[in-house]
């Protein structure tokens, strides 16, 4: 009886040896996304280096810029009692927006190296011309003796003064005054610059100001003109058109560069062409601009990567249980665990030389390096050329296939999916014949 007994335990996990082999397997890849799981933190944390080395240097250079205004400003009077019956005057401040605003810009891009990270810094040459109409005043305050024309001072807003390179320049009514820093800061208008000036009531006077400023990574426009056109052209050949509005005709585009062109009307902005005293509008939330991204952001790619590392070890995984079942050879756990370390190992060689190399030579460099390892170790597992041949090419189209995905980012997800399909496809009409619960072999056993 022990000895049937012991024939019926051997047949059990003989029978179902295949099945235990691919429930490990299965543990094996779901373990293999802990050292993923630890290379995506180490991505995030060199990322978020590079950001740092951004805000050093912008921090020395000048951070992105938000040009607002002008805006206009002219003080009246307004008299009243007080409660004891003697009339007080008040000095108040009305502020109006121009009839129209035309803003023309050219930005030349520069790379800033530290340390292993490039930077995108540049310098802006800016024109704003346009018209302010002094009739809406009067209209406005329903009191024309009390408005101080002469006394007017039109201003302009700016994030960070530092980047200055010249001295802001206004020609207002023919003359010619420089614009100056705003003593009392101003909330809306950020570190601003004005010019005192005169206003000659009931007369439209035209403006233009000359701006050559510089900044990091991002430059934009608020559109504080009845009618507001931008238009700005720039070597840069990797813009992002950001912020409330996009360009209303289609951007040139090409390696030389872009030239770019908004149109925004008052209605469609938010907030009026004119207000009292300190009742400023958030200027910044209808702000719309570019920005200079890197063309090639390594980090995002390398991010991208990783994510489809299930796919990459599963399937080599799956491939390797095959050959095992197919060369009826066992293979050692520990032998999983490698090949699996060597292809988490990808994504920090990937990683690293990224940083010095980019992206593209970083993941040839570090495909061929581990597709040639695993093939060695499967030549040595298995002892046939044939087989380690096989599996390099099988491996290879599997990281040429990853790598084809992360370049197309829009359809990504279609090709990704016909790509899984057409694998599953293969997988499921080479394991048809498996005899997964050795049913062939036991037969043959109790025919003998």
């Amino acid at each position: 009886m022990e000895q049937q007994f012991n024939q019926s335990t051997n047949s059990f996990f003989e029978r179902h040896k295949t099945l235990i082999k691919g429930m490990f397997v299965g543990f094996m890849i779901l373990l293999m996304l802990i050292p993923t799981a630890f290379i995506m933190n180490l991505i995030s944390e060199r990322s978020a280096r590079q950001q740092e080395v951004t805000n050093e240097v912008s921090s020395k250079w000048a951070t992105g810029q938000t040009i607002i205004g002008p805006v206009l400003t002219i003080p009246y009077y307004t008299s009243a009692p007080d409660k004891e019956g003697k009339i007080v005057t008040t000095r108040r401040e009305l502020h109006l927006l121009p009839e129209q605003l035309k803003i023309n810009g050219r930005v030349a891009p520069e790379i800033r190296h530290r340390s292993l990270y490039d930077v995108t810094v540049y310098r802006s040459s800016l024109e704003l011309a346009g018209q302010f109409d002094p009739n809406v005043i009067t209209g406005a305050t329903g009191d024309v003796d009390s408005i101080d024309w002469q006394k007017a001072s039109l201003a302009i807003g700016i994030n960070d003064a530092r980047g200055l390179e010249d001295e802001p320049v206004l020609k207002w009514n023919n003359q010619v005054k420089t614009m100056e820093s705003i003593i009392a800061g101003n909330e809306a208008l950020g570190e601003g610059l004005e010019a005192l000036i005169a206003v000659q009531p009931g007369v439209k006077t035209e403006f233009h100001i000359t701006l050559n400023i510089k900044g990091t990574g991002e430059l934009y426009f608020t559109p504080t003109g009845k009618t507001t056109t931008v238009a700005l052209s720039s070597t840069w050949p990797s813009p992002a058109f950001d912020g409330k509005y996009l360009p209303d005709r289609i951007p040139m585009l090409s390696d030389s560069g872009f030239t770019a062109n908004w149109k925004i009307l008052q209605a469609s902005r938010g907030y009026p062409q004119q207000w009292k005293d300190s009742a400023y509008p958030d200027f910044r939330k209808s702000s719309f601009g570019v920005k200079l991204i890197q063309q090639a952001d390594h980090y995002s790619k390398t991010e991208r990567s990783v994510k489809y590392a299930i796919l990459i070890i599963s399937l080599t995984f799956l491939v390797f249980f095959f050959l095992e079942i197919l060369q009826k050879r066992t293979v050692h756990p520990l032998q999983y665990i490698l090949v699996g370390i060597a292809l988490s190992v990808f994504y920090t060689l990937l990683l690293s030389i990224s940083e010095y190399l980019g992206f593209n030579t970083a993941y040839i460099i570090a495909a061929t390096a581990t597709v040639g390892l695993i093939t060695w170790y499967i030549k040595s597992i298995f002892f046939k050329i044939r087989i380690a041949a096989g599996f390099a090419t099988a491996l290879t189209a599997l990281y040429g296939y990853v790598f084809f995905l992360i370049q197309l980012k829009d359809y990504a997800l279609l090709f990704g999916s016909i790509g899984l399909f057409l694998i599953v496809a293969v997988i499921m009409h080479y394991s048809r014949n498996i005899d997964w619960y050795n049913t062939i072999k036991a037969t043959k056993n109790e025919q003998q």
